[in-house]
C-alpha cells in the first residue's frame, strides 16, 4: 500500500482512566514498521504517571493546554508548541495542570511489536518516582 488517509472519525480511540488515546500510526492495520503516533488527551487533573520505554525514543509535542511535562526528575510545563524529545529507556511523566483537557501528539520509535508498536514500563510505584508528585 502506497499510504493511507486517516480521518478523524477512523481513528481508533481509546479511553483510560486519565484521558484518551487516539491511534495515529501503528503496525496493526497500517503496514508500519517504524512509527507509532498517538494523539494524547488529558483529563483536567490526568496524565500519565511516571513510565519509560525501553527500546523506544519518543518526541511528545504539546497541541493545546498546559502540562506538567517530567524528564527523569526535571519538571517543565509544555505549553502549545513547546515539545520534549526522550531518549530509550528514560523515566518521563505527563500531567495535565489545567480545568480543560490538554492535547498532546507522542510520536514514538522504532515501532516494537506488531499490534500497537508500543512498550511501555511503568515506573511510578518506584522510588524516587512516588515521591516526586
Amino acid at each position: 500500500m502506497p499510504g493511507m488517509f486517516l480521518p478523524a472519525d477512523q481513528v481508533d480511540r481509546e479511553t483510560l482512566d486519565w484521558g484518551a488515546l487516539g491511534w495515529c500510526c501503528r503496525p496493526a492495520g497500517m503496514g508500519m514498521k517504524n512509527l507509532v503516533v498517538i494523539e494524547v488527551t488529558l483529563s483536567p487533573g490526568g496524565g500519565h504517571a511516571f513510565h519509560k520505554h525501553p527500546r523506544q525514543e519518543e518526541v511528545i509535542y504539546c497541541i493545546d493546554g498546559q502540562v506538567e511535562q517530567w524528564l527523569e526528575q526535571q519538571r517543565r510545563t509544555l505549553n502549545p508548541g513547546d515539545a520534549i524529545v526522550i531518549p530509550p529507556d528514560t523515566v518521563h511523566a505527563s500531567f495535565n495542570v489545567s480545568d480543560a483537557d490538554a492535547k498532546l501528539l507522542a510520536i514514538l520509535g522504532p515501532a516494537v511489536n506488531e499490534e500497537n508498536g508500543y512498550e511501555v514500563t511503568e515506573v511510578a510505584d518506584q522510588e524516587p518516582w512516588k515521591s516526586l508528585r
